[in-house]
């Protein structure tokens, strides 16, 4: 189980640190436009709520709250890669950023937000990885009517180094069979369930009908996900391809921290930089990527 850690910045009233599940310490925000959970195990956002309205992510009721493990809903930061890592079958999936324990370094009241900030950098662990190489990495989650994420990667070695990078979020809706996602209309994907191969994209919005799991390169437009009830817009900078993901049926049954029924209630769009958009840095250089969600209440 993780402590509460006893360097803290200055809270505002509106910015509690308690225990949270399992005991992993959870940063509580009460903004006047928004309220969020955010753990400091992968600095993993697991709620935000915008004031009168309903939450707009997705959390399984399976998912396991326990040091080096993944946590299953909310928005996951996988980095410094995407997916298995090819060289270490051994290293976590999509990378450690999510299984370590980052730390919260500035908490602020700006008008109706609340804005927190998170760091993590290279340690022990992370050299011995798959990926060795010293690194900072600064997110700042801005909580409000809308919820802004904004994720700084520095690359602190002597030499150059790619990353992947992806915000993996997961959505609540109402039904993934009335679900769509506009936006990525003619955009061609890499079908991940048909083992990668290149599909061309398709006129319309994406619908959903069984397992899909794609990778949209090259997209840089807002995505916005409509389910009858509601629409919320994921607009994004410095993100050159978008992940779109729903598990569907036997995967969901499979997996020991999803339900087996919670699969009709969430979809995945992601922000990230993965495959072919991986980004490579020279010594001291930074990039940055930032999403932001508006939700739009259906007439």
């Amino acid at each position: 189980m993780s402590t509460i850690p006893t360097a803290l910045p200055v809270l505002p009233a509106s910015v509690h640190l308690a225990p949270g599940v399992g005991g992993l310490p959870i940063v509580r925000v009460t903004g006047r436009a928004g309220s969020a959970e955010v753990y400091l195990h992968g600095a993993h956002v697991a709620s935000w709520v915008p004031a009168g309205g309903a939450p707009v992510l997705w959390m399984s009721a399976a998912s396991r709250f326990t040091p080096g493990t993944a946590i299953r809903g909310g928005i996951p930061i996988c980095f410094p890669w995407f997916g298995p890592n090819a060289a270490d079958t051994t290293a976590p999936a999509h990378g450690f950023a999510r299984v370590t324990e980052w730390q919260l370094s500035g908490a602020a009241e700006v008008a109706d937000d609340v804005v927190l900030t998170f760091h993590l950098t290279d340690s022990p662990a992370t050299r011995a990885s798959a990926w060795p190489h010293p690194f900072e990495a600064r997110y700042t989650v801005t909580v409000g009517a809308t919820l802004r994420l904004e994720l700084t990667v520095t690359n602190r070695d002597t030499v150059a180094v790619t990353v992947e990078e992806a915000l993996h979020s997961y959505f609540a809706i109402d039904d993934i069979h009335r679900t769509t996602v506009a936006g990525l209309e003619g955009a061609p994907f890499l079908d991940k369930v048909a083992g990668g191969t290149l599909e061309p994209g398709a006129d319309g919005p994406v619908g959903f009908v069984a397992e899909t799991d794609r990778i949209y390169p090259g997209t840089t437009a807002t995505t916005v996900i409509k389910d009858g009830t509601r629409s919320i817009a994921v607009a994004k900078t410095g993100s050159e391809s978008t992940v779109v993901w729903n598990p569907w049926i036997d995967k969901a049954a499979a997996m020991a921290d999803f339900g087996s029924q919670e699969w009709t209630g969430m979809v995945c769009v992601e922000t990230c930089n993965v495959g072919a958009a991986a980004i490579t840095l020279a010594p001291g250089t930074s990039h940055t990527m930032t999403a932001e969600f508006t939700v739009t209440e259906a007439a």
